[in-house]
């Protein structure tokens, strides 16, 4: 059932929500949580069609907010609310409301969702695009226990990594950290299966994806050993390979799709490892709404003096290539050296400690 409300209020929209209900037979509210959606015009049909795929696992209140401020003077200085009520459809056992904030009122979004959202349930607000520099200090992010970005939806994902790592407060997660949960859950099953010390680690993803340098910062500073960027053509993360003393262990996806494990001393594996779409991605941050601190370990150690050279090796390495092809000198590196070396060598309990599903090999725009 679909309701069009127009110049209305927060008020207005909770009655809609409630006719909504006893028209379609649900008066009782089944919700566990209430997702809010911070996006535009332009890309509200695809973040909340994978919403709404996500809800069907976690029935959810789904707040879409997007902010209409207007380009003339004169629309700047209005304030009018339309909003769109849906419930049942697609939109399953959860609810569904657009939110269009014109004017000025698009300053003021926290006021219109607060009203809106659930008693007594969690808040999770995610920004599909461009989200605030500090999202736990943004009106919208403190009303959220999860808030959620995605660097790689950015024009520059390293230069939002190292924002994210700077700014980062309990709460908080990036969608190119769950893009690679497979990768440590797999990497980590096979350190498990091969007891030997890991002295050298090697990355292999295209130049500006955020999950090749997560994946090498949370092998750097589990492991405690020099991780390397190397540039591929993608699709988004290609190889991981860990040098230890009996030979190479290599988790190798050359398709996107299918990925090979060879491990010394034992047989070959294919491991499905294909890219994930976005519905799946927002039901695996949806599954846990408390702190992510392996994530949280991850990206603090790349704003420290050991890992951050290791954020943004990757274009600088496709950088020094595109000029040597061009016959000019490669740009200076920011920080030197290429890795994080550790005074030790460590074991494969150190990275397995933090892969898993609970704790988390990860809490992983499709997939890495």
């Amino acid at each position: 059932m679909n309701i069009d409300l127009t110049d209305t209020t927060s008020s207005q929209i909770n009655s809609a929500l409630v006719q909504a209900r006893r028209a379609t037979g649900t008066p009782a509210v089944g919700m566990v949580l209430t997702l809010v959606i911070v996006t535009d015009e332009g890309n509200h049909y695809d973040a909340l069609k994978a919403a709404s795929e996500a809800s069907k696992e976690h029935p959810s209140r789904i707040l879409v907010v997007i902010k209409r401020p207007g380009r003339s003077p004169r629309d700047r200085r209005t304030a009018r609310l339309d909003a769109e009520v849906r419930v049942g459809g697609e939109s399953g056992s959860g609810e569904t409301v657009l939110l269009r904030l014109h004017g000025e009122l698009a300053g003021h979004a926290h006021a219109v969702v607060l009203p809106l959202l659930l008693p007594d349930a969690p808040v999770v607000v995610w920004w599909p695009e461009e989200a605030p520099e500090h999202p736990s200090r943004d009106l919208l992010g403190r009303l959220a226990a999860r808030r959620i970005t995605d660097a790689q939806a950015t024009e520059d994902p390293v230069a939002t990594l190292e924002l994210r790592a700077r700014t980062y407060t309990p709460g908080d997660t990036d969608l190119a950290w769950t893009r690679i949960t497979p990768w440590r859950s797999v990497l980590a099953a096979a350190l498990d299966q091969k007891h030997s010390a890991i002295t050298a680690a090697i990355v292999e993803g295209e130049a500006y994806n955020p999950s090749s340098e997560l994946l090498a910062l949370w092998l750097a500073e589990r492991l405690r050993v020099p991780v390397r960027r190397e540039v591929t053509d993608g699709p988004g993360l290609t190889a991981v390979r860990l040098e230890t003393a009996d030979g190479q262990i290599c988790l190798d996806r050359a398709d996107g799709a299918l990925a090979e494990l060879a491990i010394p001393g034992q047989p070959d594996r294919h491991v499905a490892l294909h890219r994930r779409e976005m519905a799946e991605l927002i039901a695996e941050e949806l599954r846990r709404l408390d702190p992510d601190d392996i994530y949280a370990s991850t990206v603090r150690f790349g704003a420290t003096g050991d890992g951050r050279g290791l954020i943004g090796s990757g274009a600088r390495e496709s950088q020094a290539a595109q000029a040597e092809a061009a016959g000019q000198a490669p740009p200076e590196p920011d920080a030197p050296g290429s890795g994080a070396p550790g005074p030790e060598s460590a074991g494969p309990a150190d990275a397995a400690s933090s892969a898993g599903p609970a704790g988390s090999a990860g809490s992983g725009k499709a997939g890495s």
